[in-house]
């Protein structure tokens, strides 16, 4: 609908853009470093942001520089399953049959990662889903090399309240394991202002499209959460072409954000 009248070649604020497309800003360069120092040197890594703050973007910025002839990704973001659902799950990405019992699960998996020529990195997305048991499964896959560390690299993605079940006592095994711990938080006003016009630019536009007034004020509704700012200001931009208008200034912005008030 407003490509059209943006003279612009994609959707610059898509929800899944090209990796390409993702501004690498301080927040993912410090969390990039420390997810590097844990591909060579670390277990379990922890990955904590409210919902919408960029750690998915996070993950597919990390996992794309990962040599893909000597690892091997299984991401998972269905996490809220049983345990031994999630176990199943392992096993069905790994390439072989899972069978009934637990044990039998562990040690599918247990062989198939000492075998394996990669090295195993998996992911689990929205982890802080999962069941206290799940937690400790994970843990014990981590912990079950005896002479040597099997080539398995755990990482846990999740919401801020995920923090709080990690304190509990009966965590605290796997909460000595995690090795490298990363927390995205929101956009700066700054950071607001460069990823929207980082965005506009890569669609083929102008930065010029959103004034500076009206990218401050999409700042201050959206929190600086990328995910909310790519939803205001792609109603602004669909808001524009509706009253035929070439630059978005404070008042659309003020104007569009009435339209995400629940009824």
């Amino acid at each position: 609908m407003f490509l059209n009248h943006f003279q612009m070649t994609m959707h610059p604020f898509a929800e899944k853009p090209p990796v390409e497309w993702l501004l690498q800003d301080s927040r993912f360069q410090e969390a990039l470093a420390r997810l590097t120092f844990f591909q060579n040197d670390g277990h379990i890594a922890l990955v904590l942001g409210q919902t919408g703050v960029g750690k998915s973007s996070l993950l597919r910025c990390f996992t794309r520089n990962l040599p893909l002839n000597r690892c091997q990704i299984l991401y998972f973001s269905l996490t809220s399953v049983s345990p031994n659902a999630l176990l199943r799950q392992i096993v069905i990405e790994l390439g072989e049959a899972p069978k009934i019992g637990k044990d039998r699960l562990f040690h599918i998996i247990l062989e198939k990662i000492r075998k394996n020529d990669a090295e195993i990195f998996l992911i689990l997305d929205e982890a802080h889903l999962m069941s206290s048991q799940s937690l400790t499964d994970l843990r014990l896959l981590s912990s079950s090399g005896m002479d040597t560390q099997l080539p398995l690299k755990i990482i846990l993605c999740a919401q801020e309240s995920f923090a709080t079940l990690l304190k509990q006592s009966l965590h605290a095994d796997i909460v000595n394991r995690i090795s490298v711990r990363c927390r995205l938080v929101s956009l700066s006003k700054e950071q607001t202002i460069a990823y929207i016009d980082h965005r506009m630019r890569l669609a083929g536009s102008t930065d010029k499209t959103f004034d500076p007034e009206a990218k401050t004020l999409i700042h201050d509704y959206a929190g600086g959460i990328p995910r909310q700012i790519n939803n205001i200001a792609t109603a602004c931009l669909i808001n524009a072409v509706s009253r035929n208008l070439k630059i978005i200034g404070e008042a659309l912005v003020s104007d569009t954000m009435a339209e995400f008030t629940l009824p």
